[in-house]
C-alpha cells in the first residue's frame, strides 16, 4: 500500500535579512519541511541576493509582503523596535508569525502583538531562543518526571565577546533595544523559566555598564525566585575576555567546534574601526548580500546542539547539566551520561514546533504569552537595578 503523500512545505515569508536571518539560514536550507517563498528588506543587496538563491519575489516594504498570497508563515527578524509593527501587519494580514526575540520593548507592545494575533486566530511564536535547544527540553523533562525529587535551584552562565562584535548605532542604546538584557537575558530568562516549570515571582539584578564606547549594559547578574522555592541565578558577560565555550568542550553556541587560539579577534577587529557608520557598514557588510557575506550552505554532517552556555540545574537528589551532545547527570548513587542523537537540521526544534502549531498537532510551547513572560522579566531586570530593590512580577 502507498504510503501517506508528503505534505507540502510550509511556505515562509522573511521580514529582515539580517543577522537574525542569517542564523536560521542553515535551518530553511536543510528543511525540507518549509520554503522560502518571499522576503522584505530595505537593502536592496539583500533583496537581490534572496531572489538569486530562493527565487522568490521580495519587497522594499514589510507591509507589502505580509499580503503575498504565496505566504502562510510570515517570519519576523526584523530590529527589536520594529517587532510590533511587523506583527500587527502580519497578524492583520491573516499570516501565522515566527517572531525573533525579544518578543518587544514593552509589555503594552507584548500585549497588543497578542491581542492582534488572537483576534485574527493566527498563531505567534517567539523564536529562536535558546530554550527550544533539545537539551534543555530534555532536562526539563527529567526535572518534571520528579525521579531527583524536588527542583532547588539553577545557575547558569556566559561570558562572550558580545558587546565587541560590529554593531549598528542603535544596538548600543538599551532604550532603543540594545544592550546584554534584550539581546541576551531573552534566552537566559527563557531557559531557566523552561526548566524550573514554575512561576517566576520576582527578581534583583544588578548591570554592568564599563566600556564608555559602548555606551549599554554588557553583562548582568541576576537572582530570578520561582513560585514553588526554587530560584535561578544567572550571570552574563560580553566584554571580550574570558570565553564559557572553554568549560562547553570549545563547542560553540551554534554548536559547531571553535578555535580558542582566536581569543581577543573580536576586539582587535574593532580597533581598527574609526566610526559608527563604519562599524556599522562593517556588519551589513558580513550579513546576507553584503560584499563580505558567505552562505552557509547545506551542513553535509549533523551537527552537535546549540547552547547558552554553562547550566547546572539542582534537584534534591541529583544535578544536571546539559551539554551540546547530551545530558550529564550526578545523582545520589552515581554519574550517568544520556546523550542525544545529533540533528541533520539545525534548530530544527523552531520548525517542529512551528509545523506542530500550524497543523493543530502539538500546542506550542513558546507564545506570545509565555514571550511575554520573558519580556516582563527582563524589563523587571533594567528596574531592579535602577531601584536597588527586588521587583515582583505579575505575569510570568
Amino acid at each position: 500500500m502507498a504510503g501517506a503523500p508528503t505534505p507540502a512545505p510550509l511556505k515562509i515569508g522573511v521580514i529582515g535579512l539580517g543577522r537574525a536571518f542569517t542564523l536560521m539560514l542553515p535551518t530553511f536550507l536543510a528543511d525540507a519541511r518549509i520554503a522560502l517563498a518571499a522576503a522584505s528588506d530595505p537593502r536592496d543587496a539583500a533583496r537581490r541576493q534572496f531572489t538569486a538563491d530562493f527565487g522568490g519575489p521580495t519587497y522594499a516594504d514589510a507591509a507589502e509582503l505580509v499580503q503575498d498570497a504565496s505566504v502562510e508563515v510570515v517570519y519576523i527578524a526584523s530590529p527589536h523596535q520594529h517587532h510590533m509593527r511587523h506583527t500587527l501587519q502580519a497578524a492583520a494580514a491573516g499570516k501565522h508569525v515566527l517572531l525573533e526575540k525579544p518578543m518587544a520593548l514593552s509589555l503594552a507592545d507584548c500585549d497588543a502583538m497578542i491581542a492582534a494575533c488572537r483576534a485574527a486566530g493566527v498563531h505567534l511564536i517567539v523564536g529562536h531562543c535558546h530554550s527550544f535547544d533539545t537539551p534543555y527540553l530534555r532536562a526539563r523533562d527529567l526535572v518534571a518526571s520528579g525521579q531527583f525529587g524536588r527542583l532547588t535551584m539553577i545557575q547558569a552562565q556566559n561570558y562572550t565577546d558580545y558587546l565587541y562584535r560590529p554593531r549598528r548605532p542603535e544596538e548600543l542604546v538599551t532604550a532603543e533595544g540594545g544592550g546584554a538584557v534584550f539581546s541576551q537575558a531573552a534566552h537566559q530568562v527563557d531557559i531557566v523559566r523552561l526548566l524550573a516549570g514554575q512561576r517566576l515571582e520576582r527578581v534583583r539584578c544588578a548591570l554592568g555598564n564599563w566600556d564608555p564606547a559602548r555606551p549599554t549594559e554588557g553583562a548582568y547578574s541576576a537572582l530570578l525566585w520561582f513560585e514553588g522555592g526554587a530560584y535561578a541565578s544567572i550571570s552574563y558577560n560580553g566584554y571580550g575576555h574570558f570565553n564559557t565555550d572553554e568549560w562547553m568542550g570549545w563547542i560553540g553556541e551554534m554548536g559547531d567546534s571553535k578555535n580558542p587560539s582566536a581569543y581577543g579577534a573580536a576586539r582587535r577587529r574593532l580597533q581598527a574601526i574609526e566610526s559608527a557608520q563604519q562599524e556599522a557598514s562593517l556588519k551589513a557588510a558580513r550579513t546576507y548580500g553584503g560584499p563580505d557575506y558567505v552562505s552557509p550552505g547545506i551542513a553535509r554532517e549533523p551537527r552537535l546542539f546549540q547552547h547558552f552556555g554553562p547550566i547546572i540545574v539542582s534537584c534534591e537528589h541529583g544535578d544536571i547539566r546539559p551539554m551540546p551532545h547530551g545530558l550529564e547527570v550526578y545523582a545520589d548513587e552515581r554519574h550517568t551520561f544520556l546523550p542525544l542523537e545529533a540533528s541533520a537540521v539545525p534548530r530544527a526544534e523552531v520548525i517542529d514546533e512551528l509545523l506542530g502549531a500550524v497543523s493543530g498537532s502539538r500546542p506550542p510551547i513558546h507564545t506570545g504569552e509565555w514571550a511575554r513572560g520573558t519580556t516582563e522579566a527582563c524589563l523587571a531586570m533594567l528596574e531592579s537595578h535602577r531601584t536597588r530593590q527586588d521587583v515582583a512580577l505579575r505575569h510570568t
